[in-house]
Protein backbone atom coordinates (compact mmCIF):
# COMPACT_ATOMS: atom_id res chain seq x y z
CA UNK A 1 0.00 0.00 0.00
CA UNK A 2 1.46 3.37 -0.97
CA UNK A 3 2.34 5.69 1.97
CA UNK A 4 0.39 8.97 2.10
CA UNK A 5 2.56 11.98 1.50
CA UNK A 6 2.92 14.51 4.28
CA UNK A 7 1.08 17.79 3.85
CA UNK A 8 3.39 20.36 2.24
CA UNK A 9 3.93 23.48 4.34
CA UNK A 10 4.70 26.87 2.81
CA UNK A 11 5.13 29.81 5.17
CA UNK A 12 4.88 33.52 4.60
CA UNK A 13 7.49 35.79 6.16
CA UNK A 14 5.00 36.92 8.80
CA UNK A 15 4.02 33.35 9.67
CA UNK A 16 7.65 32.30 9.95
CA UNK A 17 8.46 35.19 12.28
CA UNK A 18 5.43 34.42 14.46
CA UNK A 19 6.28 30.72 14.65
CA UNK A 20 9.89 31.45 15.61
CA UNK A 21 8.71 33.59 18.52
CA UNK A 22 6.40 30.79 19.62
CA UNK A 23 9.06 28.11 19.25
CA UNK A 24 11.86 29.92 21.09
CA UNK A 25 10.08 32.39 23.37
CA UNK A 26 10.82 32.02 27.08
CA UNK A 27 7.21 32.63 28.09
CA UNK A 28 5.59 30.40 25.46
CA UNK A 29 3.60 27.47 26.81
CA UNK A 30 5.27 24.11 26.21
CA UNK A 31 2.52 22.69 24.06
CA UNK A 32 2.49 25.74 21.77
CA UNK A 33 6.27 25.62 21.51
CA UNK A 34 6.15 22.00 20.35
CA UNK A 35 3.49 22.75 17.75
CA UNK A 36 5.45 25.71 16.37
CA UNK A 37 8.60 23.57 16.11
CA UNK A 38 6.69 20.90 14.19
CA UNK A 39 5.50 23.45 11.62
CA UNK A 40 8.95 25.04 11.24
CA UNK A 41 10.53 21.63 10.62
CA UNK A 42 7.79 20.77 8.16
CA UNK A 43 8.36 24.02 6.28
CA UNK A 44 11.95 22.87 5.66
CA UNK A 45 10.56 19.85 3.81
CA UNK A 46 11.34 17.27 6.48
CA UNK A 47 9.30 14.11 6.82
CA UNK A 48 7.03 13.42 9.75
CA UNK A 49 9.26 10.58 10.93
CA UNK A 50 12.34 12.81 10.99
CA UNK A 51 10.47 15.56 12.82
CA UNK A 52 9.24 13.04 15.40
CA UNK A 53 12.78 11.79 15.90
CA UNK A 54 14.30 15.30 16.29
CA UNK A 55 11.61 16.68 18.58
CA UNK A 56 11.03 13.53 20.63
CA UNK A 57 7.28 13.62 19.88
CA UNK A 58 5.06 10.78 18.73
CA UNK A 59 4.65 10.36 14.99
CA UNK A 60 0.86 10.72 15.25
CA UNK A 61 1.30 14.01 17.12
CA UNK A 62 3.56 15.38 14.38
CA UNK A 63 1.16 14.25 11.67
CA UNK A 64 -1.87 15.75 13.42
CA UNK A 65 -0.43 19.23 14.00
CA UNK A 66 1.17 19.38 10.59
CA UNK A 67 -2.21 18.66 9.04
CA UNK A 68 -4.00 21.11 11.32
CA UNK A 69 -1.67 23.93 10.24
CA UNK A 70 -1.89 22.99 6.57
CA UNK A 71 -5.67 23.32 6.63
CA UNK A 72 -6.18 26.10 9.18
CA UNK A 73 -3.00 28.17 9.46
CA UNK A 74 -1.73 29.73 12.69
CA UNK A 75 -5.14 29.86 14.34
CA UNK A 76 -5.37 26.05 14.02
CA UNK A 77 -2.47 25.62 16.45
CA UNK A 78 -4.61 26.79 19.37
CA UNK A 79 -6.60 24.32 21.44
CA UNK A 80 -10.10 23.64 20.21
CA UNK A 81 -13.03 24.16 22.52
CA UNK A 82 -13.84 21.07 24.50
CA UNK A 83 -17.18 20.11 25.90
CA UNK A 84 -15.68 18.94 29.18
CA UNK A 85 -17.50 17.41 32.09
CA UNK A 86 -21.03 18.71 32.68
CA UNK A 87 -21.17 21.47 35.29
CA UNK A 88 -21.92 20.12 38.73
CA UNK A 89 -23.07 23.43 40.22
CA UNK A 90 -25.54 25.90 38.75
CA UNK A 91 -24.96 29.65 38.37
CA UNK A 92 -27.58 30.20 41.08
CA UNK A 93 -25.55 28.12 43.55
CA UNK A 94 -22.37 30.02 42.66
CA UNK A 95 -24.16 33.34 43.15
CA UNK A 96 -25.55 32.13 46.48
CA UNK A 97 -22.05 31.25 47.62
CA UNK A 98 -20.73 34.70 46.77
CA UNK A 99 -23.72 36.36 48.42
CA UNK A 100 -23.09 34.42 51.64
CA UNK A 101 -19.39 35.36 51.54
CA UNK A 102 -20.38 39.03 51.36
CA UNK A 103 -22.29 38.82 54.64
CA UNK A 104 -20.85 38.94 58.13
CA UNK A 105 -21.14 35.46 59.70
CA UNK A 106 -22.79 36.90 62.82
CA UNK A 107 -25.54 38.41 60.66
CA UNK A 108 -26.38 34.94 59.37
CA UNK A 109 -26.47 33.32 62.81
CA UNK A 110 -23.00 31.72 62.58
CA UNK A 111 -20.77 32.34 65.64
CA UNK A 112 -17.70 33.36 63.61
CA UNK A 113 -15.96 36.70 63.15
CA UNK A 114 -15.13 36.08 59.48
CA UNK A 115 -15.49 33.40 56.85
CA UNK A 116 -12.86 30.96 55.68
CA UNK A 117 -13.27 28.76 52.61
CA UNK A 118 -13.70 25.53 54.65
CA UNK A 119 -16.29 27.23 56.87
CA UNK A 120 -18.14 28.53 53.82
CA UNK A 121 -18.12 25.08 52.22
CA UNK A 122 -19.54 23.51 55.37
CA UNK A 123 -22.20 26.24 55.70
CA UNK A 124 -23.28 25.85 52.06
CA UNK A 125 -23.82 22.14 52.62
CA UNK A 126 -25.66 22.58 55.93
CA UNK A 127 -28.01 25.15 54.40
CA UNK A 128 -28.73 22.98 51.40
CA UNK A 129 -27.43 25.57 48.94
CA UNK A 130 -25.12 22.95 47.44
CA UNK A 131 -24.30 19.30 47.87
CA UNK A 132 -20.93 18.36 49.31
CA UNK A 133 -18.44 20.92 48.05
CA UNK A 134 -14.71 21.35 48.58
CA UNK A 135 -13.03 24.44 50.01
CA UNK A 136 -10.90 24.72 46.87
CA UNK A 137 -14.02 25.04 44.71
CA UNK A 138 -15.34 27.81 46.96
CA UNK A 139 -11.96 29.53 46.81
CA UNK A 140 -11.97 29.36 42.99
CA UNK A 141 -15.45 30.93 42.83
CA UNK A 142 -14.49 33.74 45.19
CA UNK A 143 -11.31 34.40 43.25
CA UNK A 144 -13.38 35.24 40.17
CA UNK A 145 -14.69 38.38 41.90
CA UNK A 146 -11.61 38.95 44.10
CA UNK A 147 -13.60 38.18 47.25
CA UNK A 148 -11.51 37.58 50.37
CA UNK A 149 -13.87 37.42 53.35
CA UNK A 150 -11.10 36.08 55.60
CA UNK A 151 -9.25 39.42 55.35
CA UNK A 152 -10.16 42.65 57.10
CA UNK A 153 -8.94 46.22 57.46
CA UNK A 154 -9.59 48.61 60.32
CA UNK A 155 -10.58 52.22 59.71
CA UNK A 156 -11.85 55.31 61.53
CA UNK A 157 -14.75 57.35 60.23
CA UNK A 158 -14.42 61.13 60.23
CA UNK A 159 -15.95 62.66 63.38
CA UNK A 160 -14.34 66.10 63.35
CA UNK A 161 -16.96 68.60 62.06
CA UNK A 162 -14.13 70.91 60.93
CA UNK A 163 -12.18 68.17 59.20
CA UNK A 164 -11.88 69.86 55.82
CA UNK A 165 -10.74 73.35 56.92
CA UNK A 166 -8.23 71.86 59.37
CA UNK A 167 -6.87 69.42 56.80
CA UNK A 168 -6.78 72.13 54.14
CA UNK A 169 -4.60 74.35 56.34
CA UNK A 170 -2.07 71.56 56.80
CA UNK A 171 -2.03 70.65 53.09
CA UNK A 172 -1.62 74.31 52.15
CA UNK A 173 1.41 74.56 54.44
CA UNK A 174 2.95 71.57 52.71
CA UNK A 175 2.37 73.45 49.43
CA UNK A 176 4.08 76.56 50.91
CA UNK A 177 0.84 78.50 51.30
CA UNK A 178 -0.90 80.04 54.32
CA UNK A 179 -4.32 81.67 54.16
CA UNK A 180 -4.04 82.05 50.40
CA UNK A 181 -0.61 83.72 50.49
CA UNK A 182 2.70 82.01 49.60
CA UNK A 183 5.16 81.50 52.43
CA UNK A 184 8.19 83.74 52.47
CA UNK A 185 11.82 82.63 52.44
CA UNK A 186 12.00 83.32 56.18
CA UNK A 187 9.01 81.12 57.10
CA UNK A 188 9.24 77.42 57.97
CA UNK A 189 6.95 74.45 58.50
CA UNK A 190 7.70 71.96 61.28
CA UNK A 191 5.90 68.64 61.75
CA UNK A 192 6.21 67.34 65.31
CA UNK A 193 5.00 64.41 67.37
CA UNK A 194 6.05 61.75 69.89
CA UNK A 195 6.85 58.09 69.37
CA UNK A 196 5.99 56.50 72.70
CA UNK A 197 7.29 53.43 74.49
CA UNK A 198 10.42 52.46 72.58
CA UNK A 199 11.58 49.52 74.65
CA UNK A 200 15.10 48.35 75.35
CA UNK A 201 14.89 44.59 74.94
CA UNK A 202 18.10 42.83 75.84
CA UNK A 203 18.05 39.45 74.10
CA UNK A 204 19.01 36.46 76.22
CA UNK A 205 21.37 35.31 73.46
CA UNK A 206 23.36 37.56 71.09
CA UNK A 207 21.81 38.41 67.73
CA UNK A 208 23.47 36.46 64.91
CA UNK A 209 24.51 38.34 61.79
CA UNK A 210 23.18 37.14 58.41
CA UNK A 211 25.22 34.71 56.37
CA UNK A 212 25.05 32.77 53.15
CA UNK A 213 21.49 31.47 52.67
CA UNK A 214 20.72 32.56 56.25
CA UNK A 215 18.87 35.62 57.51
CA UNK A 216 19.67 37.53 60.69
CA UNK A 217 18.61 35.57 63.76
CA UNK A 218 17.18 37.26 66.84
CA UNK A 219 16.49 35.33 70.01
CA UNK A 220 12.83 35.31 71.00
CA UNK A 221 13.32 35.73 74.75
CA UNK A 222 14.58 38.98 76.21
CA UNK A 223 14.95 41.00 79.38
CA UNK A 224 13.15 44.32 79.69
CA UNK A 225 15.35 47.36 80.09
CA UNK A 226 12.61 49.97 80.33
CA UNK A 227 11.05 52.24 77.73
CA UNK A 228 11.72 55.72 76.43
CA UNK A 229 9.74 58.27 74.42
CA UNK A 230 11.23 59.74 71.25
CA UNK A 231 10.12 63.27 70.34
CA UNK A 232 10.94 64.57 66.88
CA UNK A 233 10.42 67.77 64.90
CA UNK A 234 10.72 67.45 61.13
CA UNK A 235 11.30 70.46 58.88
CA UNK A 236 8.97 69.64 56.00
CA UNK A 237 10.73 71.61 53.28
CA UNK A 238 14.36 71.35 54.46
CA UNK A 239 14.11 67.62 55.39
CA UNK A 240 15.92 68.08 58.70
CA UNK A 241 15.04 66.22 61.89
CA UNK A 242 15.52 67.44 65.46
CA UNK A 243 14.88 64.84 68.12
CA UNK A 244 15.28 64.08 71.78
CA UNK A 245 14.48 61.22 74.12
CA UNK A 246 12.49 61.63 77.31
CA UNK A 247 11.36 59.22 80.05
CA UNK A 248 7.74 59.96 79.12
CA UNK A 249 5.59 62.26 77.02
CA UNK A 250 3.79 65.35 78.26
CA UNK A 251 3.64 69.11 78.06
CA UNK A 252 7.11 69.70 79.53
CA UNK A 253 8.93 67.22 77.23
CA UNK A 254 7.16 68.66 74.19
CA UNK A 255 8.03 72.23 75.15
CA UNK A 256 11.62 71.11 75.65
CA UNK A 257 11.62 69.91 72.03
CA UNK A 258 10.14 73.23 70.89
CA UNK A 259 12.80 75.14 72.83
CA UNK A 260 15.53 72.96 71.34
CA UNK A 261 14.39 73.85 67.82
CA UNK A 262 13.36 77.47 68.27
CA UNK A 263 16.61 78.50 69.99
CA UNK A 264 18.68 77.68 66.91
CA UNK A 265 18.88 79.27 63.50
CA UNK A 266 17.17 79.77 61.15
CA UNK A 267 14.10 79.36 63.40
CA UNK A 268 15.14 81.78 66.15
CA UNK A 269 15.13 84.75 63.76
CA UNK A 270 12.41 83.46 61.42
CA UNK A 271 9.34 85.55 60.68
CA UNK A 272 7.03 82.60 61.40
CA UNK A 273 7.53 78.93 62.22
CA UNK A 274 4.43 76.78 61.78
CA UNK A 275 4.25 73.76 64.09
CA UNK A 276 1.95 71.05 62.70
CA UNK A 277 0.84 68.71 65.48
CA UNK A 278 -1.95 66.22 66.12
CA UNK A 279 -4.40 66.30 69.03
CA UNK A 280 -2.29 64.40 71.54
CA UNK A 281 -2.48 65.40 75.19
CA UNK A 282 0.93 67.13 75.04
CA UNK A 283 -0.27 69.77 72.58
CA UNK A 284 -4.06 69.66 72.51
CA UNK A 285 -6.46 72.56 72.19
CA UNK A 286 -6.23 76.32 72.50
CA UNK A 287 -4.16 76.17 75.68
CA UNK A 288 -1.34 74.52 73.75
CA UNK A 289 -1.59 77.23 71.08
CA UNK A 290 -1.41 79.99 73.70
CA UNK A 291 1.44 78.27 75.54
CA UNK A 292 3.51 78.02 72.36
CA UNK A 293 2.84 81.62 71.33
CA UNK A 294 3.71 82.90 74.81
CA UNK A 295 7.04 81.10 74.77
CA UNK A 296 7.89 81.95 71.16
CA UNK A 297 5.87 84.75 69.52
CA UNK A 298 6.99 83.75 66.00
CA UNK A 299 5.68 80.18 66.44
CA UNK A 300 2.23 79.22 65.11
CA UNK A 301 0.65 75.92 66.15
CA UNK A 302 -1.55 74.20 63.54
CA UNK A 303 -3.58 71.15 64.55
CA UNK A 304 -4.49 68.30 62.24
CA UNK A 305 -8.13 67.12 62.36
CA UNK A 306 -9.07 64.61 65.05
CA UNK A 307 -7.97 61.06 64.14
CA UNK A 308 -5.93 62.34 61.19
CA UNK A 309 -2.34 61.92 62.32
CA UNK A 310 -1.62 60.50 58.85
CA UNK A 311 -1.61 64.14 57.67
CA UNK A 312 1.44 64.79 59.87
CA UNK A 313 4.61 64.15 57.87
CA UNK A 314 6.69 63.31 60.93
CA UNK A 315 4.74 60.05 61.08
CA UNK A 316 6.53 59.02 57.86
CA UNK A 317 9.85 59.64 59.58
CA UNK A 318 8.71 57.58 62.56
CA UNK A 319 7.91 54.69 60.22
CA UNK A 320 11.47 54.94 58.89
CA UNK A 321 12.79 54.85 62.46
CA UNK A 322 10.65 51.82 63.25
CA UNK A 323 11.95 49.87 60.25
CA UNK A 324 15.58 50.93 60.30
CA UNK A 325 16.39 51.52 63.98
CA UNK A 326 13.92 49.88 66.34
CA UNK A 327 13.17 46.60 64.54
CA UNK A 328 14.52 44.12 65.51
CA UNK A 329 14.76 45.50 69.04
CA UNK A 330 18.01 44.39 70.69
CA UNK A 331 19.43 47.00 73.09
CA UNK A 332 21.30 46.51 76.35
CA UNK A 333 19.76 49.56 78.05
CA UNK A 334 17.94 52.84 77.41
CA UNK A 335 21.17 54.79 76.91
CA UNK A 336 21.95 52.59 73.91
CA UNK A 337 18.49 53.32 72.50
CA UNK A 338 19.07 57.07 72.85
CA UNK A 339 22.55 56.87 71.31
CA UNK A 340 21.26 54.86 68.36
CA UNK A 341 18.46 57.35 67.72
CA UNK A 342 20.81 60.33 67.85
CA UNK A 343 23.28 58.64 65.52
CA UNK A 344 20.50 57.81 63.10
CA UNK A 345 19.34 61.44 63.10
CA UNK A 346 22.83 62.55 62.01
CA UNK A 347 22.96 59.88 59.32
CA UNK A 348 19.47 60.76 58.08
CA UNK A 349 20.03 64.52 58.00
CA UNK A 350 23.21 64.12 55.97
CA UNK A 351 21.37 62.73 52.92
CA UNK A 352 17.65 63.35 53.50
CA UNK A 353 15.35 64.74 50.82
CA UNK A 354 11.85 66.14 51.45
CA UNK A 355 9.10 63.54 51.29
CA UNK A 356 7.23 63.48 47.98
CA UNK A 357 3.90 64.43 49.48
CA UNK A 358 1.23 63.92 46.81
CA UNK A 359 -2.02 64.25 48.76
CA UNK A 360 -3.50 67.62 47.80
CA UNK A 361 -6.70 69.51 48.55
CA UNK A 362 -8.20 68.03 45.35
CA UNK A 363 -7.52 64.55 46.71
CA UNK A 364 -9.07 65.65 50.00
CA UNK A 365 -12.26 66.70 48.22
CA UNK A 366 -12.39 63.37 46.37
CA UNK A 367 -11.96 61.50 49.66
CA UNK A 368 -14.74 63.44 51.37
CA UNK A 369 -17.04 62.94 48.38
CA UNK A 370 -16.48 59.16 48.50
CA UNK A 371 -17.22 59.14 52.22
CA UNK A 372 -20.42 61.12 51.65
CA UNK A 373 -21.55 58.61 49.03
CA UNK A 374 -20.69 55.74 51.36
CA UNK A 375 -22.69 57.33 54.19
CA UNK A 376 -25.67 57.95 51.92
CA UNK A 377 -25.61 54.34 50.70
CA UNK A 378 -25.46 53.01 54.25
CA UNK A 379 -28.38 55.20 55.32
CA UNK A 380 -30.39 53.99 52.33
CA UNK A 381 -29.64 50.34 53.16
CA UNK A 382 -30.64 50.92 56.79
CA UNK A 383 -33.92 52.55 55.71
CA UNK A 384 -34.74 49.63 53.42
CA UNK A 385 -33.96 47.15 56.19
CA UNK A 386 -36.19 48.99 58.67
CA UNK A 387 -39.02 49.21 56.13
CA UNK A 388 -38.79 45.47 55.51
Amino acid sequence: MPVALACPIVLTAAERERLKKMAYGHKTQHRLRCRAQIVLHAARGRSNARIAHETGLHLDTVRAWRGRFAHGGLSALADRKRSGRPARFTPVQIAGTKALACQLPAETGVPLSRWSCPELAAELTSRGITDTISASTVRRWLREDVLKPWQYRSWIFITDPDFRPKAERVLDLYACTWEGEPLGANEYVISADEKTSIQARCRCHPTLAPGQARSMRVNHTYGRGGAVAYLAAYDVHRAQVFGRTEPTTGIDPFMALVTQVMNQEPYASAKRVFWTVDNGSSHRGQRAVDRLTAAFPNAVMVHTPVHASWLNQVEIFFSVVQRKVVTPNDFTDLSEVADRLRSFEDRYNATAQPFQWKFTTSDLDDLLARLDRHTADRHEESSVALAA
